[in-house]
This record gives C-alpha cells, structure tokens and sequence, in this order.
C-alpha cells in the first residue's frame, strides 16, 4: 500500500467514528507517529498535508527537527528523561508526556532559561499497568494546581495509552476514563482541558469515539519503520 492510500483509508475511518459519535472531523488532529522513518518518508507526508509528526527519542528528533519540513509540526510522545528536557523544551511544540511533579519542574526550569513557554499534556495511567508511565488518576487530582500554578507550562490536557489487545473494543474503558478525569479535573479548576491525546493504529476509531482529539498512528500510516534498516550504523554523535 502506498502512503497515499494508507493515509486516505485513515482519514475516512477518522469520518466514520467521528460521524458514530456526532463530532465533525476536524475536531481530531492526525499525529503521524515518525519515530523510526527517515526524513524521506516525513517530507512524502508533508506533501499530502501531514504536518504534526511524533517522535520518542532526543537524539533522533535533533536530526529529524533540522532536516524535516519547515511546515512542521514537531510532538513529543515518549518517556522524557529530567535530563533531555532542555533540548525537548527547544525542539518540541507540544510535549505529551509529563509524568510527574519532578519532570514537570524540570520542565518549568528549562523554560526560565530559555524565555519559553511549553505546552505540555499530563500523561496520565489509567490501565494501572505497571509497565506503563504516568501519573495515576488520584495523582492528577491531588497535584493539578500545583502543575498549574508552573507558570511557564500550559497545561493543555491530557494522554494516555491504552493496554494492547487485538480487539480495539476492550481500549474502550480506558480511554472512557481518561474523559471522565479530564471533566473532574475541568470542573475542580474551572479551566478547560481540550486536548485528549489518546489511541494508536489499533485502536483511535474507539478512542475517537470517547473524545479523543489527537490520535496517534505510526504503523498504520507508514508501514513497518524503515529507518534503522536504511541506516545500519548512526553517525558516532547520534543514538538511535
């Protein structure tokens, strides 16, 4: 399949749940999950409109961010270690990830040093899985005004990841709680929190469903990454 057909099948899915649930589809931004493609594969999907891209590591971003399209858009997706976030403060439009008070100050610190603002997402662990990072639910609730009250964050919303399974269906409960805590956080602050950046290429038509405003596809979109193939050894100042 072509990147042209993989992106038109997506973007009519995209139609479908958001007709199921009675949303216009521009209400949902399309995450084009780069991570592992070359520049080649990110400027073939800029020339189709693609502009907002996700990456998961800092050294490879550098690359991507200095070479992509200059109608980029760039996210970040992954784990953010205290010690990258100076550069993800540089590099990122949007930071999806902050998992904890400790990032969130770095964060915050980063900023004052760099006269920026971040906009950033709560990552938020819904499923409970140990193997999963962020923020528990009670956790959210209990620290929310003191992450709001970092004045050099914009707190957004929120991203969770739902358990893999091969049936979409049972990601419903998760993603169903990430909206519930979005309107309590909502109501105890007084503020809205519109971004809901939830649901992967298994599984964004259920997220869709219950509100998500960001999917995130990779695999479905680009195919099976390519870039460690095409690039066996990495410049020595790169880890990939």
């Amino acid at each position: 399949m072509s990147f042209e057909s993989n992106l038109n099948s997506i973007q009519e899915n995209i139609k479908a749940a958001c007709d199921r649930a009675g949303r216009a589809p521009s209400e949902v931004k399309l995450l084009a999950v780069s991570k592992g493609h070359s520049i080649e594969s990110i400027r073939e999907a800029a020339e189709y409109g693609v502009n907002h891209f996700g990456e998961n590591k800092i050294q490879e971003s550098k690359l991507k961010v200095s070479q992509g399209p200059r109608s980029a858009e760039w996210h970040f997706i992954g784990h953010l270690q205290t010690n990258k976030s100076r550069d993800a403060v540089r590099l990122f439009h949007m930071i999806h990830s902050i998992d904890s008070m400790r990032l969130a100050e770095a964060i915050q610190e980063n900023c004052e040093k760099q006269a920026r603002t971040a906009r950033i997402l709560l990552e938020v662990n819904i499923s409970g899985e140990a193997s999963k990072h962020g923020f528990r639910p009670d956790e959210v609730l209990d620290q929310l005004e003191d992450l709001n009250a970092l004045d050099r964050l914009e707190i957004h919303g929120f991203m969770t990841m739902a358990p893999w399974t091969p049936e979409p269906e049972k990601s419903r409960p998760t993603f169903k709680g990430l909206n519930e805590l979005r309107l309590r956080c909502e109501d105890a602050m007084g503020v809205p929190f519109p971004v809901m950046s939830m649901g992967m290429s298994n599984d964004y038509e259920i997220a869709i469903e219950e509100g998500a405003t960001i999917v995130r596809i990779g695999t479905e979109l680009f195919g099976k990454r390519s870039y460690k193939k095409k690039q066996s050894k990495p410049p020595q100042n790169q880890t990939l």
